[in-house]
């Protein structure tokens, strides 16, 4: 897992080099710059006031289109023994690699040097469309859009999500666990794989992709869909905006390693959204928790090792569960004194990313030293929402937040949590449109007290109340709505780490909750769904989190209306494979029902730039990992013999895990479409046209018909 000869000195003097600049940093006030060969840059994450004409940008491929024109293939073998969806196995071995070789293992994700001799990586694009299919789940029963035409465009947006710009030079990361730890971190991606590398150059050529189809076909906004951050760091909020802006991006950290001569280091010029484009963001765990985990400064010592010059480490049990189900994981194992690994991090001056200081801390002789850089620091959940208000990174707004405050259910917001309140609404067309965006914050409360990680669903009682006017709001103005955050619903086993929070333990109410919180969650999962429902102007709840490309109906409760279903749309990371944003058109049809088209889009990477490196990686990572992209979890009636409620009410229950006999039944409208036949052995993406019933007895769909009439 390193280069470096395990018995090591750390070497010390770099950290002392550390303390000095630091001291000049901080008690002058102002960040001093490091000469880095004959090129100058800040040493904050982009450099916002120095240009150079050395430093260029990264051009993408000239054929720019969706995944409806071609899709990219690649050999994929089969592990010999696959995940299984919803349970925490060691990964899979694949019985050879790409070109027949012998196959790399989890543990052997590092060895890139190694991925062109066996295959890894190689793709091609394929003259093949992923076809839309046509969804009619949540539709009448008899009800036929044979005949049914598309009227009017009512909207057109893109989504970005789990973009995940990461500072792999930082000392505080969990690289090791990756390696070390099979079955619990071992398929673990986010934590390491190759992508890592080149995060910002990926997202840079995203938003190229996103002006050029922008060109072709106006978009009304861009919303991101959060995570946007690997862990919640201040250089990479930076790195995020100042891509964003058009700035000219630094995309190292510490001393620069490499950033001469290595291309993931090597500064570049971002191109910039194009200014056309409206730009709104919503809040993810990874953007104010520690590695998505762990809250910060809650936690004792994690703030400081964020711009601390020593590799920290960590107990290797850190990420084995606890015997606390359905709360899996300890953070007080950050501090154990046993088992101790340090993490490693990434050696910018090799054109690999190869993982230095990283190994058992019996093997070093001294701590393991990085230069430090005060950028790397953590931001609260309000300095992460400032940041974005602030003129020097856009636009008044940029982002949204700045209708957090206006918004008229604000007052319902508790005291106590106007400060990071992330949630607010927009009318993006107003004047001619009555459609509203819900960006919702469902993501946990640093303050709420869990040890367990921080990846779960959440509403506190602001934030639940805020919702529920929003939504009552909504049907009393006659406002078709789509709910846009970062955590879906209903599509995650209960200890996964993703799945609805239980909240805190009560031995009446809550017997299976988290005992070591005494914050509860707002609703349960079934109070949620039943509020959603019962909103008949919900077209859809748009998310990321879990890094797929799923669509699932939410069928009407039983004895219910059509009108009272809607969809939900997950979408991919740009981190992972298949590193895919979505475009949304949402349309009202001849029949005044309302159809949304919901299309995966690659980036549009050109050979030889860091993006199609990134691509390349991305493809080696699944290749090896083969991670569980296509999942459908089931709907256990019990979790290991505790009925902590289902993962989702609109479905049966049945069976446990524990359970050999039973069948949990599994979701039929999480569906993918097979192109094995077409020369795409494997694929993860899915696009559909998302049909919606409105009641003609309803004021929504009379307005619809007031403001668009029928031709005559």
């Amino acid at each position: 897992m390193s280069s470096d000869n395990p018995k090591q000195s750390g070497n010390p003097e770099e950290g002392k080099r550390v303390s000095r600049r630091d001291f000049l940093k901080y008690s002058t006030g102002t960040v001093a710059c490091l000469s880095l060969g004959s090129l100058n840059y800040g040493c904050g994450s982009s450099n916002n006031n120095f240009t150079t004409p050395q430093v260029s940008g990264y051009p993408i491929d000239s054929t720019v289109v969706k995944t409806t024109e071609r899709m990219i293939a690649f050999p994929y073998t089969p592990a010999s023994n696959p995940v299984t969806a919803g349970k925490m196995t060691f990964p899979a071995d694949p019985l050879q690699s790409p070109n027949g070789g012998n196959a790399l293992t989890w543990d052997k994700l590092c060895q890139i040097p190694d991925y062109d001799r066996l295959g890894y990586g190689k793709w091609a694009y394929i003259n093949w469309p992923l076809p839309v299919v046509p969804r009619l789940d949540i539709m009448p029963a008899g009800y036929s859009a044979a005949s049914v035409t598309k009227k009017t465009r009512l909207l057109n947006f893109f989504a970005m999500t789990d973009i995940h710009l990461t500072d792999k030079e930082a000392p505080n990361q969990l690289i090791c666990v990756q390696q070390s730890l099979p079955g619990y971190a071992g398929q673990n991606s986010s934590i390491y794989s190759g992508v890592m590398l080149y995060t910002p150059q990926v997202f840079d050529a995203a938003i190229q992709t996103a002006n050029a189809l922008h060109r072709k076909d106006p978009f009304d906004f861009f919303i991101s869909l959060g995570d946007v951050c690997n862990t919640s760091m201040y250089n990479e909020l930076r790195w995020y905006l100042d891509i964003i802006d058009g700035k000219v991006i630094t995309p190292s950290s510490g001393a620069h390693a490499g950033a001469d001569r290595i291309d993931y280091q090597k500064p570049f010029q971002a191109a910039g959204l194009d200014k056309s484009i409206p730009f709104y963001q919503a809040l993810g765990n990874h953007d104010h928790f520690m590695i998505g985990s762990f809250p910060v400064y809650e936690t004792a010592g994690l703030a400081d090792s964020y711009t601390s010059d020593t590799v920290w480490s960590v107990s290797n049990d850190l990420l084995t569960p606890v015997s606390t189900f359905p709360a899996n994981i300890d953070k007080n194992r950050l501090n154990d004194p046993t088992g101790r690994y340090y993490q490693g991090v990434i050696d910018g001056t090799t054109p690999y990313g190869t993982i230095k200081y990283a190994g058992a801390v019996g093997n070093f002789s001294a701590p393991p030293k990085v230069v430090a850089d005060p950028n790397r620091r953590s931001l609260h959940r309000t300095e992460w929402l400032e940041e974005f208000l602030d003129p020097k990174t856009g636009p008044v707004g940029h982002g949204g937040f700045n209708l957090v405050t206006s918004n008229k259910n604000f007052g319902l917001v508790a005291a106590a949590d106007k400060d990071g309140f992330a949630c607010y609404s927009f009318l993006p067309k107003a004047a001619t449109v009555p459609l509203k965006v819900i960006v919702l914050d469902d993501t946990q409360r640093e303050d709420d007290g869990s040890v367990d990680i921080h990846g779960h669903g959440f509403l506190d009682a602001s934030r639940w109340a805020w919702l529920k006017a929003e939504l009552a709001d909504g049907q009393a103005a006659n406002q078709l709505m789509i709910i846009a955050c970062h955590i879906p619903i209903c599509v995650a086993n209960v200890g996964t780490e993703l799945e609805w929070w239980l909240g805190a333990y009560d031995a009446t109410k809550n017997p299976h909750g988290d005992k070591s919180t005494t914050t509860k969650n707002a609703c349960t999962i079934t109070e949620l769904v039943t509020e959603l429902q019962n909103s008949t102007n919900l077209l859809m709840w748009i998310s990321g989190h879990r890094h797929v490309n799923h669509v699932k109906a939410f069928m009407p409760p039983l004895n219910g209306t059509p009108d009272q279903g809607f969809w939900q749309v997950e979408s991919s990371s740009l981190r992972d494979f298949p590193q895919q944003f979505r475009t949304f058109e949402i349309y009202l049809n001849s029949d005044y029902t309302v159809s949304i088209e919901a299309v995966n889009v690659d980036i549009a990477v050109k050979e030889g730039t860091p993006a199609a490196t990134s691509r390349k990686y991305a493809i080696a990572t699944q290749q090896i990992l083969q991670n569980q992209l296509k999942g459908n979890p089931p709907n256990y009636k019990t979790m290991y013999g505790m009925d902590v409620g289902p993962v989702d009410p609109t479905r049966p229950q049945a069976g446990d895990p524990l359970d050999t006999v039973q069948v949990a039944p599994t979701d039929p409208s999480i569906q993918f479409v097979d192109l094995t036949s077409k020369g795409v052995p494997y694929n993860a993406s899915y696009n559909a046209q998302l049909f919606k019933y409105l009641d003609p007895e309803k004021d929504m769909y009379k307005k619809l018909v007031q403001l668009f009439p029928a031709a005559s």
